[in-house]
């Protein structure tokens, strides 16, 4: 039998060129998992991004920059841009740490979020000394108007007013409402929308998965709205724990926020695997528990987090981020409050001295179990 030694030849070539190609295409796929980041792995569905403090804006901490730069692609300050630090004094704006923080953002090509315009806390003293309605509405049109204008077209998304309700769905007293009444929210989302048409405006607050505090923040959106007010999405801060919320609120709260034509976003996220002391709940910094420092029962894991929590933890944001791709459509962000373990608020409130571990890296900045499940989920999606 005579064989065409050319075809025979050329087959064969076919054959490895064949192999070749799927042996490349299997390890392009490889690579490409290995290197999957949060914000690779939902780039199409939402912004995933933390938190940032002072030693992130101003490059001290550059292990944990580096993390940022490569996991994020959004960022939210702490604490730089609330009243008391940005606006001291009545004719007195700090920018040197909020223009190194959009400078941060900007340099890796982030969205930019302002946090906060208007909340009841963390206000620089004068303030809290003004009485009358006519020149609370004037520092508050000098405060939005100077710092919204100043970073025009450079922060995206501004929390504008930040936990403005009791929970039961209230206004609460704030010194904002005693002086102006509760036309101060409306008054304050029309200064932020005049100072910068295109940012994004969003109310931000704790709790917002509970069926009172919802029906509130329905209401207050409705009443803006009804005024031609722009508003654009609803935070949910989403400090949670291992046990609650259960997926049920938080299903019924996103889908209660987006019935209303605004978007939703998670903007505070972490998840305490700490005893809870007493009747705490959400995230009110005015809650206090001293006479439980030093108490070994509320701080179980000072040195690390046993395997079986672990597992809890990672089952808890999987499930989490489960019902977030579920209403993707719905969903503008998703932001951890913190890049690590070790600069978690929460090793410090509302017991002083405590070792939490809620978010997805640990204190040497490598990924937990729960980062892992996080990234496998979108592999089998």
């Amino acid at each position: 039998m005579k064989i065409n030694f050319k075809i025979t030849t050329l087959l064969l070539l076919f054959m490895v060129s064949a192999i070749s190609c799927e042996k490349k295409e299997e390890v392009e796929k490889q690579v490409n998992e290995e290197t999957l980041t949060l914000k690779s792995a939902f780039s199409d569905d939402f912004f995933v991004g933390s938190a940032v403090n002072d030693n992130h804006i101003n490059g001290k901490d550059t292990l944990a920059l580096q993390l940022i730069g490569k996991e994020f692609n959004t960022l939210t300050p702490e604490n730089i841009m609330k009243w008391m630090n940005i606006h001291p004094e009545e004719n007195t704006f700090n920018y040197n740490m909020s223009d190194q923080y959009v400078a941060l953002g900007e340099k890796n090509t982030m969205h930019i979020v302002g946090h906060t315009l208007v909340w009841h806390s963390q206000l620089a003293p004068y303030i809290n000394t003004i009485s009358d309605s006519a020149t609370m509405a004037e520092n508050l049109k000098s405060h939005i108007n100077t710092i919204v204008g100043k970073y025009k077209g450079r922060i995206h998304s501004w929390d504008v007013v930040n936990e403005a309700l009791n929970e039961d769905g209230t206004l609460r007293e704030s010194i904002f409402l005693k002086v102006m009444g509760k036309d101060y929210i409306n008054y304050a989302f029309q200064l932020a929308a005049l100072a910068d048409p295109a940012a994004e405006l969003n109310y931000n607050d704790y709790n917002l998965w509970k069926p009172e505090k919802r029906a509130g923040v329905v209401q207050l959106v409705k009443d803006l709205q009804a005024k031609g007010t722009k508003i654009d999405g609803v935070g949910m801060q989403a400090h949670w724990s291992l046990e609650g919320p259960s997926l049920e609120d938080i299903e019924n709260s996103i889908i209660a926020y987006s019935d209303l034509g605004v978007k939703v976003m998670f903007t505070e996220l972490d998840i305490t695997v700490l005893p809870n002391p007493w009747d705490l709940n959400g995230a009110a910094v005015e809650q206090s528990y001293e006479q439980f420092e030093g108490d070994p029962k509320m701080n179980p894991y000072p040195n690390t987090l046993p395997d079986s929590i672990q597992n809890k933890l990672a089952k808890r944001y999987e499930d989490i981020f489960n019902l977030f791709l579920k209403h993707k459509d719905k969903i503008s962000r998703v932001t951890f409050w913190g890049v690590h373990d070790g600069q978690s608020w929460l090793n410090d409130w509302p017991i002083k001295g405590r070792t939490n571990h809620p978010l997805l890296f640990d204190r040497k900045l490598n990924p937990k179990k729960a980062y892992q499940q996080i990234i496998e989920l979108k592999k089998q999606n």
